[in-house]
C-alpha cells in the first residue's frame, strides 16, 4: 500500500473551549492521517509527510502513539508542532472469553456491576438488549438511535452525536454487507434510552458513538450497555480487540484491558497565523483548565458539569 494513501484532504475545526462550552471554532485545511489500533500497538509513530496541496495549512497527525504535553508548541520537520492533546488510548484485548475479562475485575466491582443491571432492569422493566448487524438491521438501528442521540449531552454540548446525514446511514448498510458492523441499543419500558455503534476495521471494533438519554442517566444506561454488548461481542470470538478510540475518560479506562500513550498533533506551515492559533488555543485551554481545577477544590465541578449537561 501506498503510505500517501493513509493521508486525506480534512478542513480540520479547532474549537476554542472553556470546559464542556465551545466558544469558537476556527476552519483550517489540512491533510489529516489517522493512526488505527495496529500502528499504535507496533508505535508506528513517524510516517513520511507527503506535500500539502495548495490552501493547505499543515498536517493533522490523530492518535499518534507517542506520549505528548497537551500545549507544547515547538518545531518538527521544519513545522509548528503543536500537541493538541494527549491521553492514554484504551482498548480490550479480546483473545480469550468474557468469562476470563470479567476476571480482570475485582470482587467488588463485579458485584457493583451487577447491582446496577439489576437497577436498570427493576425499573425499566427488563434488560431489553437489542443487536444490530445485517443491512436491513443497521437501518432499524439508526431509526431508534437517532432520537435518543438528539436528546443526548454527547450531541447537544459536545457535537459528538450520531450522524443525521442519509449518506453515513448508506455507507453503515454496505458496512453492515461485508459484516463490519455491529450496533447496539437498550430500551427502558420498550423506549430506546441508550445506543452505541461500532465499526469493524482489520478485526478491531471502534467505539464509535455512544449516547444515552438524560433522564436515564440515574439508572447507569450507558455503563449497562456496554457490559451486555461486550459479551455479546466475546461471544461471537471474530474480534482481536477493542478499540475505544481517541480520548481518555473513566468509561474507556474502566472497561479496557490496557492503555497506551498517545497524541493528537497539528503541524502548521510556520506562519503568524500558525503561531496565533496554536498560542491562543493553548491559552483557552490553560484557563479552561485553571477554571476546571478551582471548581474541583470548591466541590462544585461535578455539579457545574451535571447542570451543563442538563440545560444543554
Amino acid at each position: 500500500m501506498n503510505p500517501t494513501d493513509d493521508w486525506h484532504a480534512f478542513d480540520y475545526e479547532l474549537k476554542y473551549r472553556l470546559g464542556e462550552l465551545t466558544l469558537a471554532r476556527q476552519r483550517i485545511p489540512v491533510l489529516r492521517k489517522v493512526f488505527r489500533l495496529p500502528e499504535i500497538m507496533r508505535q508506528a509513530a513517524d510516517p513520511p509527510l507527503p506535500p500539502l496541496a495548495e490552501g493547505q495549512r499543515g498536517y493533522l497527525l490523530a492518535d499518534v502513539p507517542r506520549a505528548g504535553t497537551a500545549g507544547a508548541i515547538g518545531e518538527r520537520s521544519g513545522l509548528l508542532h503543536y500537541c493538541l492533546k494527549s491521553y492514554r488510548r484504551c482498548y480490550i484485548d479480546m483473545a480469550g472469553d468474557f468469562a476470563g475479562y470479567e476476571a480482570k475485575f475485582s470482587a467488588k466491582t463485579r458485584s457493583g456491576l451487577k447491582r446496577k443491571l439489576r437497577k436498570f432492569a427493576e425499573h425499566a422493566g427488563g434488560l431489553d438488549f437489542r443487536r444490530y448487524a445485517t443491512p436491513q438491521e443497521i437501518g432499524e438501528f439508526f431509526r431508534l438511535a437517532r432520537p435518543v442521540s438528539a436528546a443526548s449531552y454527547q450531541e447537544r454540548l459536545l457535537d459528538c452525536g450520531l450522524p443525521t446525514e442519509p449518506a453515513y446511514e448508506a455507507r453503515a448498510q454496505e458496512a453492515a454487507a461485508r459484516d463490519a458492523v455491529r450496533a447496539f441499543v437498550l430500551c427502558a419500558q420498550g423506549v430506546p434510552v441508550s445506543y452505541l455503534y461500532c465499526p469493524v476495521h482489520d478485526g478491531v471494533l471502534e467505539y464509535a458513538y455512544l449516547g444515552y438519554t438524560p433522564d436515564c442517566a440515574r439508572l447507569s444506561p450507558g455503563t449497562v450497555l456496554q457490559w451486555l454488548a461486550l459479551e455479546s461481542l466475546f461471544a461471537e470470538q471474530r474480534f482481536a480487540a477493542f478499540d475505544f478510540t481517541e480520548g481518555e475518560s473513566e468509561h474507556k479506562l474502566f472497561f479496557s484491558t490496557h492503555q497506551v500513550d498517545c497524541s493528537v498533533e497539528l503541524l502548521l506551515r510556520r506562519s503568524a497565523f500558525g503561531r496565533f492559533s496554536a498560542s491562543t488555543h493553548r491559552g483557552v485551554d490553560a484557563t479552561s483548565a485553571w477554571a476546571g481545577q478551582t471548581l474541583d477544590r470548591l466541590g462544585l465541578k461535578r455539579r457545574m458539569r451535571q447542570w451543563l449537561r442538563r440545560a444543554a
